[in-house]
């Protein structure tokens, strides 16, 4: 696979990361993976980053994983230990390395988002979707295995179970528009618009405290695991520390002055 995979451009403090397999409509092969898993990596340590928008190059935004490139191993193990090995060191990395970025994401699907890309785009912050996007989950039903790349604990989440189990089980294709109704992305825009809000959408995220994503990534996930005592003493600790940084005298200031904040840079 000579063609970089994985394209990167910027645009002032957001970086725009396209997956670069268009005529496979962008399927997670291990070299797209590896080179994602670097990109993402690089951009983290650029403190001029200030927020990524991850969307597909061509049709398709990600249509999960690459069978053609899952071959039996010559080492003993059976191709099921091959997958769940590269799975626990690499495919679930990716995951992690997006939910772990010291900026905001905003996932632009761009079309077919289907597999284990949508725990790839789940993985975003913010999720915006093209009208003639869809999202669809084959693994059940077209190969008898589970949803993967976090799917069922993103999808449990934002749709609830009934919508997730009946997704999983029907593969039925959930179009832009239906996943907007169901909460399951920020919002369904016109195709043509799509890179457009992504971007600015990416831009306003890009004026926010630097450690926003971080925060308010932490809070939620905490939300889902405890009860609202436990919350509360939560969102009450972290009020205690963040007030005391420059970032909310900042605001406070701007407040004041009836004018938008300036934050500085990570």
């Amino acid at each position: 696979m000579t063609q970089d995979t994985v394209l990167v451009e910027r645009e002032g403090p957001v970086a725009l990361v396209r997956l670069n397999l268009p005529e496979r409509l962008n399927p997670l092969a291990l070299p797209l993976q590896e080179r994602l898993r670097a990109v993402l990596a690089e951009l983290a340590a650029d403190r001029s980053v200030r927020a990524l928008v991850l969307t597909g190059a061509g049709k398709a935004f990600c249509v999960g994983a690459d069978l053609s490139g899952m071959q039996p191993p010559t080492d003993g193990r059976s191709l099921g230990e091959w997958t769940r090995d590269t799975m626990v060191a690499l495919s679930n990395r990716l995951v992690e390395d997006l939910r772990g970025l010291p900026f905001p994401v905003v996932a632009a699907v761009n079309g077919p988002c289907a597999g284990a890309g949508i725990g790839l785009a789940l993985a975003a912050d913010i999720v915006l979707a093209a009208r003639s996007s869809y999202f669809f989950l084959s693994f059940m039903p077209r190969l008898g295995i589970v949803p993967d790349l976090g799917s069922t604990w993103f999808l449990e989440r934002f749709v609830g179970r009934p919508r997730a189990v009946a997704m999983s089980l029907l593969g039925e294709r959930i179009s832009g528009e239906q996943a907007a109704q169901w909460g399951l992305v920020w919002a369904c825009v016109d195709d043509e618009q799509l890179q457009t809000q992504a971007l600015a959408t990416a831009q306003r995220l890009a004026t926010l405290p630097a450690h926003a994503a971080t925060e308010i990534r932490h809070v939620y996930d905490q939300a889902a695991r405890q009860d609202l005592s436990a919350q509360l003493r939560l969102e009450a600790d972290r009020q205690r520390e963040l007030i005391d940084r420059p970032e909310f005298r900042e605001g406070v200031r701007a407040f004041l002055e009836k004018r938008e904040p300036k934050f500085p840079q990570r």
